[in-house]
């Protein structure tokens, strides 16, 4: 082996613990001390004050000089912007659809906001002799869809609730009546668990589906993951198989999109 192939193998360490020290502040809700900096980066205090400092100068970190606290610099947001502007979120949403489908032999779906509500752009068919038409390229509903509720737990409620009354004044006079506090209770529990499973009142009788947010860069909702089965034939249920595969694709594609959410609680601003 050459000494060129030994060292592209081996890498070098100081730029590897020195990203380390950037991962903390990326990782960050603001500005940190250094004594908070060397505590996560797991380094002494006076080891992670030399990164800053040839960090400070490369302009990924900044020192503010009154409270002598860091946060990224200039340079690292550069980064940022830059990376954000090649994701192709859609292209990487149905990449996850896709082996979503693979994993639980469902039916999955792709959901994106459009000024008139969710859209879904794509679905994914299983290999089952019985499965679930997902219509693509159709606006879907509120708070009868799963990725509709999706959207309405997670986008802030100035925004949606012109749709949400609507959809209230538009009830079935069969349908139980829902008014506007027991919506707004039915998207809290939503929040609290992270996703939704719809069993009941679904746009087809028969018809079940799961629902989970996927967030971006901003720790906004972008999109939604969707699976979609036949009772009696599918296991959609809040603690399912397919409920714990459908978070971690969530979980996995927000974190390929930037978010840092995970694990912390989603935003509950409604």
């Amino acid at each position: 082996m050459s000494v060129l192939e030994k060292d592209s193998r081996s890498g070098v360490q100081s730029i590897e613990t020195g990203m380390a020290v950037v991962r903390v502040l990326v990782n960050s809700q603001g500005p940190m001390m250094l004594r908070d900096i060397a505590l996560q980066a797991d380094m002494p205090p006076a080891k992670a004050h030399r990164y800053l400092v040839s960090l400070i100068r490369a302009g990924l970190v900044t020192q503010d000089p009154a409270s002598s606290h860091y946060d990224l610099g200039p340079f690292a947001l550069s980064i940022g912007m830059a990376a954000v502007n090649r994701i192709d979120r859609v292209r990487l949403g149905l990449e996850t659809i896709s082996d979503l489908r693979n994993s639980i032999n469902e039916t999955t779906a792709l959901s994106v906001w459009t000024p008139g509500g969710p859209v879904i752009v794509r679905w994914e068919r299983p290999r089952r002799p019985i499965t679930v038409n997902v219509v693509t390229g159709v606006q879907v509903d509120l708070l009868s869809s799963a990725s509709g509720l999706v959207f309405a737990a997670w986008l802030p409620e100035a925004r949606i609730l012109p749709m949400i009354q609507d959809e209230l004044r538009r009830q079935p006079a069969d349908a139980p009546p829902r008014t506007l506090a027991d919506v707004r209770e039915q998207l809290a529990q939503i929040r609290q668990q992270g996703a939704v499973s719809v069993r009941e009142n679904y746009f087809a009788s028969g018809v079940q589906a799961l629902g989970a947010p996927v967030f971006n860069f901003r720790n906004e909702i972008t999109m939604a993951l969707v699976v979609v089965g036949i009772a009696g034939m599918s296991d959609l249920g809040e603690h399912s198989a397919a409920m714990q595969a459908l978070q971690q694709a969530a979980r996995t594609l927000s974190t390929r999109l930037g978010s840092t959410l995970y694990g912390q609680q989603a935003p509950t601003d409604i």
